[in-house]
């Protein structure tokens, strides 16, 4: 980021990770000031890149993917193909969330969404253990999500 944020700034990312589909008119209402100021500063914002996109937020339960399973993940080699190479590999798939290169006992974590135990055994069988260089995995169920947001907005430092 090229500059620092100002409070208005803030309060136009916190609207925004709200509800992504305000209008500008609504947006400039929410957080104080005028119409043309407003979208010049979320212009600004998605220019530098401090606006990276929008999305919606799909309901996974209501898709039948009711569950969130968290995959660690250990490669037998740490070369910068092996690496490329499985984050391709998942960046690929559909029902992986997030991946994460990660530093401690394991080199990755993965996040899916699955339609229950027979589709998490599908997902391992028919992607994660075809994976050349996978060394072991370890996956946990999510039982319930206490907390979900897309991006944080930092505060004033």
């Amino acid at each position: 980021m090229s500059r620092q944020l100002d409070e208005i700034d803030r309060k136009i990312l916190r609207a925004l990770v709200e509800d992504g589909r305000l209008s500008n008119t609504d947006l400039a209402r929410k957080v104080g000031l005028s119409p043309s100021p407003c979208w010049q500063r979320v212009r600004r914002m998605e220019e530098e890149g401090v606006i990276a996109g929008y999305t919606a937020v799909l309901d996974h339960e209501a898709l039948g993917l009711d569950d969130t399973v968290m995959i660690e993940v250990s490669l037998d080699r740490h070369n910068a193909t092996a690496l490329e190479s499985f984050g391709k590999a998942m960046a690929e798939l559909p029902d992986v969330l997030e991946v994460h290169m990660m530093a401690g006992e394991y080199d990755y974590f993965v996040k899916i969404a699955a339609n229950g135990t027979k589709g998490v055994e599908q997902f391992l069988r028919e992607h994660l253990f075809g994976v050349d260089g996978l060394r072991n995995s370890r996956s946990t169920f999510s039982l319930r999500c206490l907390k979900r947001v897309t991006s944080c907005v930092p505060q004033e430092v």
